[in-house]
């Protein structure tokens, strides 16, 4: 019955409420929640049934220079990065509108999958619109995206605040009047003087940066436009729609080749260690970003770093400096021209410096999960071990804790998707499409809300009436016994939750195949499968075949296998008479209360178990062959 069991999910500190199996105080709590979940349901139905009722664009089929521009990548493309970059050509190609969630860990390649999609978009004659949350980030995909698409005749433009006015002036009117092909910019782009002649592609950068304001303004913006979101740790909601496949969700989990996870450190203020962390950085010729997140005290952390290290170079990076200023400081670290850069989170998304391998975050309890992440993600993009030390108060907050043990927990690579997953739960799931649910999720759960929006989803879309959104009921358990003892021993498989994957993974199976792939795998994984878990293998593919069957039952008791049937399915004549015939067993039938066959196997052997559940096996794949 695992499948009925999931994990309570709701805000931090939050208890669930026991109640007694079929009370009326849980039917009453799920009343409430459908209620609830009908008004979301519709909201988040309109607004995407609108999308895909609406004619989106359909972008032409790759063409000779979409080969080659992708061929010239210097690098050699992750598995994982491939299928997104297919995925994401497929949903441009469909006349949908596309809306699709690239989660990929910092530094796994997101931004040439966004160029890809993007070079294909400007092939098929419309313009795009590059979305991020920082004049920095826009400053540094203008300069990937250009240098990408140096040797091809497509326009990039940067709108942000480090340009001049008068450049802006020129580059909005040539966008209007489609003489720009790639727009990349911050919320610049919301502006009402920003017109495009032929938007068709809308990428987002860390969608998680922008306020409730500027995702309306967004809403109205890409009404029938294709729009990818990229993110390495989305926000719950969005994060939730992607798993219910309002938001289509492509995965970058694999790293570049020769990519190092960050060694992640939690430590009190301490002189020495920093001084030690510093030093060693630049002894081996990299540089450190050190995060101090109070512009007020800033400069006096710097002055007690240079006491501490008189030899090292440093500068100051935070959003009060004028823009000028802040782009030559980042500039400078770039290229080197100083050894540790004190910045405020204004480094949190897209500085991109493989040179810097080592960062101290000052205060890190002060930090959001995802943000803490971010601000990791800064180091450890080149092949050399990257070092992130978390500084702590001697007092702190259980919260604040928390979400430090969680970011040391996924220290590996690719870890954003379960750091997301970690942060719905931290955070509470919060308002769906600015519908305050949390009291709702609080009382049932967050994996119990999400499947039962699921289902009121799928109902509205099927056209059912409102009386009918219902969660699915638990299926008929199919009562099977045998005799012998099946589970996966401590000894072969030691982690409970890896254990408990697999029984779960097994309920989910639908054909022999999935079975026969998994004892590979595990032969693979933990070594020859023992006894108790290969019958465990065998007893959950009879559990598949007989609810297949539609059997009442299966018992293996005595050397015998005894099929019994529901009264409202019992099987053909013809298909009885082949069975028989087939297996030339004594049978006997008994229809006392229901319809039950007996093939009496082995008569007087013992220690026969496993030949039993074989020959059950046989005996019901056989029956459902027959037609």
């Amino acid at each position: 019955q695992l499948s009925m069991v999931s994990k309570f999910v709701s805000e931090e500190g939050i208890a669930p409420a026991i109640h007694k199996l079929g009370s009326k105080k849980w039917e009453n709590a799920k009343s409430r929640a459908r209620k609830q979940i009908e008004l979301v349901a519709e909201d988040l139905i309109k607004l995407y049934a609108e999308r895909s009722l609406r004619k989106g664009i359909a972008f032409d089929a790759d063409n000779t220079w979409q080969q080659e521009m992708e061929d010239s990548f210097i690098y050699e493309d992750t598995p994982d990065q491939a299928s997104a970059a297919k995925e994401i050509k497929a949903d441009m190609e469909n006349d949908t509108p596309m809306e699709r969630l690239l989660c990929g860990d910092v530094g796994f390649g997101k931004t040439e999958v966004a160029i890809r999609a993007a070079f294909k978009a400007v092939m098929s004659g419309w313009q795009v619109a590059v979305l991020v949350p920082t004049t920095l980030l826009a400053e540094q995909h203008f300069l990937v995206f250009k240098e990408r698409l140096a040797q091809y005749p497509i326009r990039i433009s940067m709108f942000s605040r480090f340009r001049s006015q008068s450049n802006l002036k020129k580059d909005v009117v040539k966008l209007a009047a489609g003489q720009i092909d790639i727009a990349i910019g911050t919320h610049r782009l919301f502006s009402k003087d920003i017109k495009y002649k032929k938007l068709g592609l809308l990428i987002i950068d860390e969608e998680h940066r922008f306020g409730v304001r500027h995702k309306d303004k967004l809403r109205k913006m890409k009404s029938n436009v294709d729009t990818l979101y990229m993110s390495a740790t989305p926000i719950p909601r969005t994060m939730y729609m992607a798993l219910s496949k309002l938001k289509e969700l492509s995965l970058i989990r694999t790293s570049p080749k020769a990519r190092l996870p960050i060694r992640t450190v939690i430590v009190p203020w301490d002189k020495d260690v920093i001084k030690d962390a510093i030093a060693r950085e630049v002894d081996r010729g990299g540089q450190v970003f050190f995060v101090h997140n109070r512009v007020q005290t800033i400069d006096s952390i710097v002055t007690e770093l240079r006491k501490l290290l008189p030899n090292v170079t440093f500068g100051v990076g935070h959003g009060q400096l004028p823009e000028r200023q802040l782009e030559a400081v980042t500039l400078d670290f770039a290229h080197h021209k100083f050894d540790v850069l004190v910045a405020t989170t204004i480094i949190e998304s897209g500085i991109d410096i493989p040179n810097a391998n080592t960062i101290i975050v000052n205060r890190s309890d002060m930090f959001g999960l995802a943000q803490l992440y971010q601000i990791r993600g800064r180091v450890g993009r080149s092949n050399r071990r990257a070092y992130a030390y978390l500084i702590i108060p001697p007092k702190m907050q259980e919260d604040a804790r928390r979400r430090l043990e969680t970011l040391i927990e996924y220290e590996s690579l690719g870890s954003g998707y379960q750091i997301a997953m970690r942060d719905m739960e931290l955070r509470g799931a919060g308002s769906l499409l600015g519908t305050k649910q949390s009291g709702v999720i609080n009382s049932i759960g967050f994996n119990y809300y999400n499947r039962l929006l699921s289902k009121a989803i799928e109902n509205i879309q099927a056209e059912k009436p409102k009386a009918e959104w219902i969660e699915d009921e638990p299926q008929k358990l199919e009562r099977i016994r045998i005799e012998s003892d099946h589970y996966f021993p401590e000894s072969y498989i030691s982690s409970e939750k890896e254990r408990l994957e697999i029984y779960r993974k097994m309920l989910a199976f639908t054909s022999k195949e999935q079975y026969e792939a998994l004892e590979q795998e595990l032969k693979d994984r933990f070594g020859s499968v023992p006894e108790q878990a290969n019958t465990a293998i065998q007893y959950y593919k009879l559990r598949m075949l007989t609810s297949k069957a539609g059997l009442e039952s299966l018992k293996m008791k005595k050397g015998n296998v005894i099929l019994e049937f529901e009264n409202k399915k019992l099987p053909a004549r013809n298909k009885m008479m082949q069975l028989v015939e087939r297996f030339k067993y004594p049978v006997k039938f008994d229809t006392i209360k229901t319809f039950k066959m007996s093939f009496e196997i082995f008569k007087d052997k013992d220690d026969i178990r496993f030949q039993l559940l074989e020959k059950s096996l046989e005996i019901v794949e056989y029956y459902l062959s027959i037609s």
